[in-house]
């Protein structure tokens, strides 16, 4: 696992498909020795902050146990327990945090935040969410899904997302299904499909590995056939309910 050593996580296709195997091993094998009581420790004596912009219950809990669970020390900084963009920069706070912890988690805004934490703390950054990508996320359903179809490989799986895919959740989606060879189906409003630019790039490398990417407006052949239904929110998190309402829904 040397090859992850000091690597952030800021996004899926930082990583090869040979490396997101290899996480996705890792995981299994830690759910299965703390299952089974043989979990050892490799983060002892380390620090990890939780730069959280964005309220999460799961997210922080997922991070905090996991952490906890290695051994390591944990920092929480909510929306109003940091001054990172207001009264410094954050390229600032980075190198402030860099010099205090092994690593950042953030949860928060623009995607460039994290990249920036990430070029200029000097320790690992993990995306916790922004709104661009929501890479943790997927790790997780993907390990699900290999745990509900155990010796099915990815490019054998259908996985229909329906909601908001403009968003992280939908990006994201379409990043894993570019590494996996999943066959993703994404069920939306035209208005609320992916950047034409980044389902281009992930369907070239999905095909690659053996799957491929649709996106429908039509439910009924979107979810024909499906191993798993993924369904989320329609109004993405700081998204005004009456922008949404008017832009997609039929005028009665």
């Amino acid at each position: 696992m040397s090859t992850f050593y000091q690597k952030p996580f800021l996004k899926l296709l930082d990583f090869t498909t040979d490396e997101l195997t290899a996480l996705l091993q890792l995981a299994a094998k830690l759910k299965a020795d703390k299952k089974n009581g043989k979990e050892k420790q490799k983060l002892v004596g380390k620090n990890i902050a939780l730069i959280f912009e964005k309220d999460s219950t799961r997210t922080r809990c997922s991070f905090e146990v996991a952490a906890y669970d290695q051994g390591a020390r944990v920092t929480y900084l909510g929306s109003s327990g940091s001054q990172i963009g207001h009264k410094e920069s954050i390229k600032d706070t980075a190198r402030v945090l860099g010099r205090m912890f092994d690593g950042i988690q953030y949860r928060g805004y623009g995607q460039e935040i994290v990249e920036t934490l990430a070029e200029y703390s000097g320790v690992p950054v993990w995306n916790g969410l922004t709104d661009e990508f929501h890479p943790t996320q997927l790790l997780a359903d993907l390990l699900t899904m290999q745990e509900h179809l155990p010796g099915k490989a990815f490019n054998e799986m259908t996985l229909v997302y329906s909601g908001d895919a403009r968003n992280n959740m939908g990006n994201s989606m379409l990043e894993a299904a570019a590494l996996t060879g999943l066959d993703l189906r994404l069920v939306a409003p035209k208005a609320c499909w992916p950047q034409a630019a980044l389902v281009t790039e992930c369907s070239a490398m999905a095909k690659k590995n053996g799957g491929a990417i649709t996106l429908t407006e039509d439910i009924a052949s979107g979810v024909k056939g499906a191993d798993f239904i993924y369904t989320d929110v329609w109004v993405s998190m700081g998204e005004p309910k009456e922008k949404w309402a008017g832009a997609y829904c039929p005028a009665a």
